[in-house]
């Protein structure tokens, strides 16, 4: 970034925790112009088209261009990863935190953790808990390793919930057609 597309971009940041979203998206646009291959103004206007305007075509056009422009950018990575969740675009969220594992600045208990969100939010728990595990191993964050670890237990209560609901249901199916097994 030259001299001036970096006050445009400490100007935008500015304009949005001011809640002034349009100044943010015109500094981000001019800044495209100045720079056409600068990530974070895309990733930036990525979110902003992402969380303030609802417009998910335009936001993941601008992670995507971000990640192209600069792979090591992980919040691009973040931020797409999150619309991918959002939209419930499993298949393309899997594929993206796969790729992440193979970025060095990416945060890999991170990514563990968001198959894990992934996986628990579809109903697979016991693979969710395997991922929560996962990132347990590559956490080196004592708060976030609790936070892993309270994860785990949300999800045996959920296996074990699940259990005993399709035992219930067994026995509902039994008493239905009459059979006794007792």
């Amino acid at each position: 970034m030259n001299t001036h597309t970096e006050e445009l971009y400490l100007e935008a940041e500015q304009a949005i925790k001011n809640n002034d979203f349009i100044t943010a998206k015109r500094n981000y646009e001019e800044m495209l112009q100045e720079e056409p291959t600068n990530a974070c103004a895309h990733n930036s206007l990525g979110w902003l088209y992402k969380t303030q305007f609802d417009e998910y075509v335009k936001a993941e056009n601008h992670y995507n261009a971000a990640i192209k422009y600069e792979p090591n950018y992980p919040h691009a990575y973040w931020n797409l990863a999150y619309l991918f969740t959002d939209l419930e675009r499993w298949d393309d969220l899997r594929k993206l935190m796969n790729t992440c594992l193979n970025v060095s600045s990416v945060d890999k208990s991170s990514i563990y953790n968001r198959l894990a969100i992934m996986e628990e939010l579809i109903g697979n728990f016991d693979l969710a808990k395997e991922y929560y595990e996962n990132a347990i191993y590559a956490c080196v964050n004592n708060d976030k390793l609790e936070e892993y670890k309270r994860d785990i237990d949300r999800c045996l209560y959920k296996i074990e919930l699940k259990s005993k609901s399709a035992n219930f249901e067994s026995q509902k199916k039994d008493k239905k057609f009459g059979l006794n097994w007792s």
